[in-house]
């Protein structure tokens, strides 16, 4: 049984769309000088909003480092995940860098660039909870994963007598779970270390088994963009190679961690 967090939805999917048609005049005509970025700002350490309304976090400094070497204007849009591909759709942004997985089912709907890092999954449950994570193991039980992502849809399709609750952010998985309304929660092994295991809330839990590496479109995060246009996914692949080639990558991956997340 899948139960949603968030039961407006449905709305919040229509007034998204109905709003990013007037936001369709910002289509960016070729050349690619100016482009506008959809981020989420609420992911950390890839991407955060602070209080004092700017944004920051390892999603957000890749994409000040592709619009470097593209010689671009970049403005960040901030975007709540559900809308994120009806938005760049709509044209609101011309890219999406917010910790997107390639997958087949996003790939249908839009384009990627290379991925430009790749972390495991992993199960994070009171410690000592659970020796294991299989279906069996937690049949009957709770578990908590961010809707519309490729872990929401390996616990739909493998965890069928599992209760499944949906979260419309990665940080509710873990308040969720930290506030006792999930038994185990399935997230991004770097999310769940950095913003809830290293936290006061999250004291007394920890990750389960081993990481879990989800299969489909080629793996990795990358960059989304709208179908059919080539010239700019291939400036971003180009502006990828480079700040890797360049050192500024690495730069970047240190600034956030103590391990190469590039995963190559």
């Amino acid at each position: 049984m899948i139960r949603s967090i968030a039961s407006r939805l449905g709305l919040a999917l229509a007034l998204a769309t109905t709003l990013a048609a007037p936001l369709a005049a910002n289509a960016q005509a070729p050349g690619w000088t100016k482009i506008r970025i959809g981020v989420e700002g609420n992911y950390p350490p890839f991407s955060q909003l602070g209080a004092d309304g700017k944004l920051s976090g390892f999603d957000i400094d890749i994409a000040n480092a592709v619009c470097a070497e593209l010689k671009a204007e970049c403005t960040m849009v901030t975007q709540e995940w559900d809308g994120m591909m009806p938005a760049l759709n709509a044209k609101k942004f011309d890219m999406i860098v917010a910790s997107m997985t390639i997958t087949e089912a996003r790939q249908k709907v839009a384009d990627f660039s290379d991925p430009y890092y790749d972390v495991p999954s992993r199960w994070v449950a009171k410690a000592g909870a659970f020796r294991n994570y299989t279906p069996a193991d937690l049949k009957g039980k709770k578990i908590v994963v961010l809707r519309n992502s490729p872990r929401a849809q390996h616990v739909a399709d493998n965890y069928k007598e599992s209760e499944v609750l949906l979260a419309t952010k990665e940080t509710e998985v873990y308040m969720e779970l930290a506030n006792g309304r999930a038994d185990i929660a399935f997230g991004s092994s770097i999310v769940s270390a950095e913003a809830f295991l290293k936290k006061p809330e999250g004291k007394g839990f920890a990750q389960v088994g081993v990481p879990v590496r989800l299969g489909g479109g080629g793996g990795g995060v990358g960059i989304a963009m709208r179908k059919d246009e080539a010239e700019l996914k291939q400036k971003v692949n180009a502006a990828l190679k480079a700040i890797k080639a360049n050192g500024t990558y690495k730069k970047l991956n240190d600034k956030y961690f103590d391990f190469d997340i590039s995963g190559s």
